[in-house]
């Protein structure tokens, strides 16, 4: 298929590796001028390096911290209009939430909710004014199940997802889009982080957690990075201009719910 966004320009953050960096991959493959974010500047020319040799496709790598307004100054000055924003962001260490301070809950809103908030209000105009716009945030599918240990990640990405469910309805008309993926477990570093997380006073190795998760999971593994760059790039496509304002799973089937 098709998707109709060659020649479009897209601005990723948390593009260097992981989810992120296959949602990048993606569009390039799609004929999509990409620029990647992230912090570490190794990482992300490697990253960039890769997306070349792979696919041809225009990559310009911006190394900054979306977290800080100098940081997103810096990505939207390497890409000011933007057709397709996608706001991928880290989490925060599991934990008790006995154990978190004031300070813990604002820098997990800093870090997951607030910086795309930013990001989208800098580019949202300027894609209805062009008549064409696709602004996708990764979230967690901890937004429907919650799980205690991610008690930071529970709120302050929930927070995100209730701002987009606020002006999906008002963009759309001019076919802008606004959804958020919601992944479950995937084969990435930050689950391995995660999982390094878990171990204190659980009296399990990481590899008998890791093959826990995997086993317990419907579809009996963990996903791809590339299945849900696949996702994003139809999200992105021409073809899903009549979907906005949803929450998609992306879980091998975890979410134990009908609806």
């Amino acid at each position: 298929m098709d998707l109709g966004i060659r020649g479009r320009k897209a601005l990723l953050t948390g593009a260097s590796k992981g989810m992120g960096k296959a949602c990048a991959m993606a569009l390039a493959r799609e004929g999509v001028a990409v620029t990647i974010v992230a912090r570490n500047a190794v990482v992300l020319n490697e990253t960039a390096e890769e997306i070349r040799a792979a696919t041809g496709a225009e990559v310009t790598p911006v190394a900054a911290d979306v977290t800080k307004p100098e940081g997103r100054a810096t990505a939207l000055e390497a890409c000011p209009d933007p057709d397709i924003l996608l706001n991928n962001a880290g989490g925060c260490p599991p934990g008790d939430f006995r154990d978190w301070t004031r300070d813990d809950w604002i820098a997990a809103i800093d870090l997951m909710m607030l910086p795309p908030i930013e990001m989208i209000k800098a580019t949202v105009d300027g894609m209805m004014e062009r008549g064409f716009g696709r602004i996708v945030s990764i979230a967690s599918r901890s937004v429907k199940i919650a799980q205690p240990e991610l008690g930071l990640s529970n709120g302050a990405r929930s927070g995100l997802v209730g701002f987009t469910a606020g002006i999906a309805r008002m963009t759309v008309a001019r076919n802008v889009t606004v959804n958020n993926l919601l992944p479950g477990i995937f084969d990435s570093d930050a689950q391995r982080e995660h999982i390094h997380g878990m171990l204190e006073g659980s009296g399990k190795s990481f590899d008998e957690i890791w093959k826990e998760r995997a086993s317990g999971n419907p579809a009996g593994r963990y996903g791809r990075t590339e299945e849900i760059g696949a996702y994003f790039a139809f999200l992105c496509s021409a073809h899903a201009g009549f979907i906005t304002g949803q929450n998609l799973l992306i879980d091998g089937g975890s979410y134990p719910g009908t609806y």
